[in-house]
């Protein structure tokens, strides 16, 4: 999926586990699986809660965006880039970062899933 050459990108493979993730799915999405460890504000609530982001975002870091497969995402990050913030589109969202093997958790901890 492609939006642009405006819209900076990175691909799960290049990500560390350290990385910061923003999670910008709504809350089922959430609740069935997600990368442990991210920050979830789901986009209808975001411009409200966006104080929250720039609470807990590293100061100097980037802000990796992801959503469920990088459409929602996309919107986001190219509203963090408007901003001044350094944020990149996670490409292919959750279902590639399950698809590549990477850990999707509940909230207790337990295997998750992808909506």
């Amino acid at each position: 999926m492609s939006f642009g050459a405006g819209v900076p990108t990175v691909e799960v493979a290049d990500l560390k586990d350290d990385d910061f993730l923003l999670d910008v799915r709504e809350d089922d999405e959430w609740q069935a699986g997600h990368a442990e460890g991210a920050l979830h504000i789901p986009i209808s609530e975001f411009v409200g809660r966006y104080g929250e982001l720039t609470e807990a975002a590293p100061q100097d870091g980037r802000v990796h965006v992801i959503c469920r497969s990088g459409g929602r995402s996309a919107q986001v990050t190219m509203y963090l880039v408007q901003q001044g913030i350094d944020a990149v589109n996670v490409d292919g969202g959750m279902q590639i970062w399950a698809a590549a093997g990477r850990p999707v958790v509940t909230d207790e901890g337990n295997p998750g899933s992808v909506l």
